[in-house]
């Protein structure tokens, strides 16, 4: 149990960048992960090795052939004289190692799911309490002077930048989501359904795009892939379900009709609405959809020059002028915040993460990446959980305007779909295998090669 806690406290505060020591890379979140991991290496180390289950095997894997790739990337950039930030370089060369031993650690058994499950309840219980804390000092009820919940108009609580106060969001969400669809009990759904109230509302006081995005599709997502699960449930009678999503299907081309007849309004009323809730009339977000998009242009080009193979950990892209000249102009910048300052060195990130892998580990790691991504998603369809699904869906959608992949929160997610399977694996286990792992015969005798053998001794 204390574990679980501590696997959730680190998970929860790994994006509270304000709560660490000034200048710092290391916080609570760090601290709380690198305990957890201490404690588990020495449990294993004491059961003398974990069995190698599916979800580990997959893990491994991607780590492997991700090392590969982030260290083939290193030697093609060496070899073409490619400079770059090793401050930031060596960020990146501290923070992989601790998520892969933090994501692999996750999902090793006995009992893998059933623990995730137990720590996902601890991470939105603890998280519904931590933006609680953090609206209230937002309010300036608490004061809390060396953390600036704000930046500028959004929020930002305890982390650093808003955008991932809105990543946190996302995830707990829509765990909290998955956590009601699985509840076996009225009361745990009820619970559970309540805690996505606050970082649904915390979310949107981050006024992140991405979120309000992300948000809109995993709704879409979620209802699609529940509308094909009861569709294609194996009921042989129609029930209630089934019969609302044939009517929902047989009314989407109704919808559509009245959607091209008053699509010229709608358009116009919503281009209206963006504006009015969007910062500065939608002026702000023109600016970062251009910064973004010289950004992924620029990761490209890189990436074409380096021939796929990368450049190895750390950043590659020149912080664009329009940066560097606002922060110039703008002295008054919000505190506590950490921004790659201007160097002869390539810094900066392209905030999409098939692109920021593309210029680290080329072609071989953004596959690596997608197929580790798409198995996790299909696992946790095939296992009826559309809510997770729909949670490792929208954190990659988040991943194309940001950057996720060092993120702890995602890698739970991955985690939560790679063992998802793993109820109806030992299911069909113990259909087979005897409660003495060993093939049973008739009346539990055991079966040897030649059938099963008389009892010895005399009667």
């Amino acid at each position: 149990m204390t574990c679980d806690i501590l696997l959730a406290l680190g998970l929860l505060l790994s994006v509270a960048t304000q709560l660490r020591p000034a200048g710092s890379p290391i916080g609570p979140g760090e601290v709380c992960l690198s305990i957890w991991l201490l404690l588990t290496l020495g449990r294993e180390t004491l059961r003398f090795g974990a069995p190698l289950t599916p979800a580990l095997s997959r893990l491994l894997t991607f780590w492997a052939l991700f090392a590969v790739a982030q260290s083939l990337g290193l030697l093609n950039g060496l070899a073409i004289g490619d400079t770059r930030d090793w401050q930031w370089f060596l960020h990146d060369v501290m923070a992989y190692p601790l998520l892969a031993a933090v994501s692999c650690l996750s999902v090793v058994e006995p009992g893998a799911k059933r623990r995730l499950h137990r720590i996902a309840w601890f991470l939105i219980t603890f998280g519904s309490a931590s933006l609680s804390l953090q609206l209230v000092g937002a309010w300036g009820v608490i004061n809390t002077p060396p953390i600036d919940p704000w930046y500028w108009d959004r929020l930002r609580g305890w982390s650093a930048n808003p955008n991932v106060l809105a990543i946190l969001c996302t995830a707990l969400a829509l765990l909290s989501l998955h956590l009601a669809e699985t509840a076996t009990r009225v009361s745990e759904r009820i619970a559970a359904l309540t805690c996505t109230a606050l970082p649904v509302y915390a979310g949107f006081l981050t006024k992140s795009d991405t979120f309000s995005l992300v948000l809109v599709n995993a709704g879409a997502i979620f209802i699609t892939l529940k509308l094909r699960e009861w569709l294609l449930s194996s009921a042989r009678t129609l029930t209630f379900r089934a019969a609302c999503a044939w009517m929902t299907i047989l009314a989407l081309p109704a919808i559509f009709i009245c959607a091209v007849v008053l699509g010229s309004f709608i358009t116009v009323q919503s281009t209206a609405i963006f504006k009015q809730v969007s910062r500065e009339n939608g002026a702000r977000t023109e600016r970062e959809a251009e910064i973004r998009l010289e950004l992924w242009k620029q990761a490209i080009n890189r990436a074409m020059g380096s021939g796929l193979l990368g450049l190895g950990p750390g950043p590659h892209l020149d912080i664009p002028p329009s940066i560097g000249v606002a922060r110039l102009t703008e002295p008054n910048l919000p505190n506590n915040i950490v921004h790659p300052e201007l160097s002869a060195a390539p810094n900066y990130e392209a905030h999409n993460t098939l692109l920021d892998l593309l210029t680290q580990g080329g072609i071989i790691g953004v596959l690596g990446f997608l197929w580790l991504t798409g198995k996790g998603v299909v696992i946790a369809y095939k296992a009826g959980l559309a809510a997770l699904a729909t949670l490792l869906c929208s954190l990659f959608i988040f991943g194309m305007f940001h950057l996720i992949v060092r993120q702890p929160l995602f890698w739970f997610a991955i985690a939560l779909c790679l063992v998802a399977d793993a109820g109806a694996r030992r299911a069909a286990t113990e259909r087979a295998v005897g409660p003495n792992n060993r093939l049973l015969g008739i009346a539990g005798t055991p079966l040897t090669a030649k059938g099963p053998q008389p009892m010895s001794g005399r009667r």
